[in-house]
């Protein structure tokens, strides 16, 4: 079954996925993503402070405060999207159908899928598409530097996420 985020970015220049499997059903995995620390810890902190984002909050916070919009959203997925220039100190960031040339789609997923006995496998998958020529050129040098760091936040993200759920 296609995910929401197929209908806002279905061909991307960038991609990543992250998958953590929780002990909990995927309304309740969702629930917890969007309501994990935003910089769960030490790492994360740095990162989003070198960047110059605010480090409170949970992460659906994070992106509300990036000027990340709601594309879609149900009780086990949602997407959040925006348009701009990320390699940019300040990024332009706009609404997703605000896109322009010399920008980038940017879109951002958390999925909860079913596993048997009440599990759910939550997905984060964050896809990036340019306008055009240039800022293809743009995005891939920033994502170049970028792009490990992002995986890195991801990924730390979701083994918050399980520390959390295994807590409850």
């Amino acid at each position: 079954m296609p995910s929401a985020i197929d209908r806002f970015l279905s061909e991307w220049d960038a991609h990543e996925v992250h998958a953590v499997e929780l002990d909990v059903p995927p309304e309740q995995a969702l629930a917890a993503a969007l309501a994990a620390p935003a910089a769960p810890d030490a790492i994360v902190r740095t990162l989003f402070r070198l960047r110059g984002l605010s480090t409170s909050g949970s992460i659906e916070d994070a992106f509300g405060r990036m000027r990340f919009g709601v594309l879609e959203r149900t009780q086990t997925e949602v997407v959040v999207g925006a348009a701009g220039t990320p390699w940019r100190v300040r990024g332009g960031i706009r609404s997703f159908a605000e896109a322009a040339p010399g920008t980038v789609w940017m879109a951002t997923e958390f999925r909860a899928e079913p596993l048997p006995g009440g599990r759910s496998r939550l997905t984060t998958e964050t896809r990036v598409a340019a306008a055009d020529a240039t800022a293809l050129r743009r995005f891939r040098r920033y994502w170049r530097a970028i792009g490990p760091f992002s995986a890195l936040v991801r990924r730390r993200w979701l083994r918050a996420i399980a520390r959390a759920t295994e807590s409850r």
